[in-house]
């Protein structure tokens, strides 16, 4: 992820979800302000995912949507998290 300003500025997806939500979700949050964009875009994940959002996983207690929507959430914010100490330390 690449930012400017805390703006995201561009976004290299390198493994995504099989159905191209994370390909689409991350085209969303491209010139969005990265506390917006950490929250955005899980919630653009499960718009563009093509899981059943009726079913339930019982090891998660969640929808494979909303469980799509974590993940997805959480390795942004990891991203962002390296790319900060990797600015530090540079």
């Amino acid at each position: 992820m690449f930012t400017k300003k805390d703006i995201v500025t561009e976004i290299k997806v390198l493994k995504g979800a099989p159905c191209g939500a994370t390909w689409n979700a991350a085209e969303k949050i491209k010139n969005m302000p990265v506390k917006k964009a950490l929250t955005r875009f899980g919630l653009e994940v499960q718009f563009f995912c093509t899981a059943d959002p009726a079913s339930w996983d019982p090891i998660w207690g969640k929808s494979p949507v909303h469980v799509a929507a974590d993940i997805h959430a959480a390795v942004l914010k990891t991203c962002l998290k390296k790319k900060n100490k990797l600015q530090i330390k540079a």
